[in-house]
């Protein structure tokens, strides 16, 4: 049976992230607000729990589960080949919506779907995810809907696709809005953006100014 936790409440809030983090290092998944929309997510170093994750969303391995982290410093341990241009654009963007696509650790032992040596990563701004991406390190996490379906923006709307396939739902009310991260492909000696969203083409080009976007 699913557990469901008022973040608004300070008692709750903190007896909810305990519970989180509980779950997650039980593998188990979790919903969780975000920045942009509400999230599903789970242990990115659990198989186990990243393919529950993609299961209960009904989405395949081809489309790789992004990674959440609580702070910049933590992509010393998974990224590699990360360069000055990226490094600005931390700087500049996180905690917030973009999205970074980078080679990864090779050493790494994790499976996020067919992910091709990348990983998607990315420091959301909103205090009940860093608290929790803080405490277990980092997360697969996607947006809580089912394939096909709307991101949710309530907790209600998450539960309501999800249901006891998540074990603790964190409700931090209704989130910022629905405009997605940007995505910006670091991997390359140019930046790429390969989904434009809630940092603008202009704001990223003030950062660098040679960034393309991907036809």
């Amino acid at each position: 049976m699913a557990r469901r936790y008022d973040c608004n409440d300070a008692t709750d809030r903190t007896t909810g992230l305990r519970e989180a983090a509980s779950a997650v290092r039980r593998g188990e998944l979790v919903v969780l607000p975000t920045d942009t929309v509400y999230g599903i997510g789970a242990d990115a170093f659990s198989s186990e729990g990243i393919a529950d994750l993609l299961a209960a969303k009904g989405r395949g391995r081809n489309m790789p589960t992004p990674v959440l982290i609580g702070s910049p410093n933590t992509l010393h341990g998974l990224v590699t080949d990360f360069s000055e241009q990226a490094w600005e654009l931390v700087d500049a963007f996180w905690p917030g919506a973009l999205t970074l696509v980078a080679r990864h650790q090779p050493s790494l032992q994790w499976d996020l779907g067919d992910t091709r040596g990348t990983v998607a990563v990315r420091m959301p701004l909103h205090p009940v995810a860093i608290e929790l991406l803080t405490e277990v390190g980092p997360m697969g996490v996607s947006s809580a809907n089912l394939t096909g379906h709307p991101s949710p923006e309530t907790c209600d709307a998450a539960q309501d696709m999800l249901g006891d396939s998540v074990s603790v739902y964190l409700d931090g009310g209704p989130t910022p809005g629905i405009v997605p991260s940007s995505i910006v492909d670091v991997t390359g000696k140019v930046p790429v953006l390969l989904r434009a969203g809630a940092v603008s083409v202009e704001d990223l080009r003030k950062v660098v100014p040679d960034l393309e976007v991907a036809s």
